[in-house]
């Protein structure tokens, strides 16, 4: 990796620093505080959500009927993400201790907190459990295939594509053959010691 691409990296790292000291400074006025697992208001702020928060029949009768049709489609979809949820799971359990590779821990992944928001009803709080499900999933699944494309194959493309995974840009460009073994054995033995 050439010395600007490294500096590039170490700016990104910053940024994302960056990122979440203002993402918390943000959760400081918005007054809550993380204990543990559970997201606690003051009281205030509780009342408020409760002021504002839309009763079933009310939402149901404000959402376009369009979307109600979807709905069967959408939850219809937990049928395929809990099969891709149990074979990942699987594979990750029977191979990456074969391939000596750190485990992605699933907590790190799959956040349920949106039920503590008071300004919810039942079936909102369902939708972004729902979502966060989904969107975890994809994450998780993401890391698990990263690291073992890292173990296997950390080559980058000769096309750009979107969408990369943070492993990505530290690979080895494509077509740089130099040490080719060695360089290969190198991410491997990264991945024994969880560094991305």
């Amino acid at each position: 990796m050439n010395e600007r691409i490294r500096d590039l990296l170490g700016q990104i790292s910053s940024l994302e620093d960056d990122l979440r000291t203002a993402l918390h400074e943000q959760e400081q006025r918005v007054s809550f505080t993380i204990k543990g697992k559970r997201v606690e208001f003051e009281q205030s702020v509780k009342q408020m959500h409760q002021r504002l928060k839309t009763g079933i029949f009310p939402w149901l009768l404000s959402i376009r009927p369009l979307n109600l049709l979807t709905f069967p489609i959408i939850y219809a979809m937990i049928f395929p993400l809990l099969m891709l949820d149990l074979c990942v799971s699987f594979y990750q359990a029977t191979c990456f201790p074969i391939y000596r590779i750190a485990k992605v821990r699933r907590a790190d992944y799959f956040v349920f907190d949106r039920q503590y928001l008071g300004y919810l009803n039942v079936i909102e709080r369902f939708q972004c459990a729902y979502c966060a499900y989904a969107n975890g999933l994809m994450a998780y699944v993401t890391e698990i295939v990263a690291r073992t494309e890292q173990y296997f194959c950390p080559i980058k493309h000769a096309r750009k594509i979107l969408g990369t995974h943070e492993r990505y840009a530290r690979f080895l460009e494509y077509g740089d053959a130099t040490d080719y073994p060695a360089r290969l054995e190198e991410f491997r033995r990264a991945l024994e010691r969880k560094t991305p």
